[in-house]
């Protein structure tokens, strides 16, 4: 498990993910936001007032701030609709940046996968599926 603030995704995340799929055979990568998301609230925010945090949080707010403005382009401006964009856009990128997870994907040994999970109910809901039918292969 590698848990960062809006799933964002550098050198380590990649690193770590790399290790659990190439040394660990982990054949499924979850991407998991959540409703209510910080990161993804505070990067809409920014772009609305054009006040940006500082620190490190203003890292993490300028990876997320892709997915905003690629859901606002597509007409997507909900939060529903941004978060579902912001959970796409790491497994994209995922896929873009590990050659070996794109590798073990194509050759049908591994799946990314971004979800939503709910708060109120602990419900989640497949947003994103890249590789092996995970309905077959996997119980959810």
């Amino acid at each position: 498990m590698v848990r960062t603030a809006g799933h964002v995704t550098g050198a380590e995340v990649l690193g770590t993910i790399e290790y659990g799929v190439d040394v660990l055979d982990c054949p499924m990568v979850v991407v998991l936001g959540h409703d209510s998301c910080g990161a993804v609230g505070a990067a809409c925010a920014a772009l609305e007032d054009g006040i940006a945090p500082t620190g490190y949080v203003r890292d993490v707010i300028e990876r997320v701030t892709p997915s905003v403005l690629a859901a606002r382009a597509a007409g997507r401006v909900e939060p529903d609709e941004i978060l579902a964009e912001h959970i796409r856009h790491p497994v994209d990128l995922l896929l873009d940046r590990s050659w070996v997870l794109a590798e073990r994907v194509e050759a049908g040994q591994a799946a990314v996968m971004g979800m939503c999970y709910r708060l109120a109910d602990g419900s989640a809901q497949v947003v994103a599926a890249r590789g092996l039918d995970v309905t077959a292969d996997f119980a959810l």
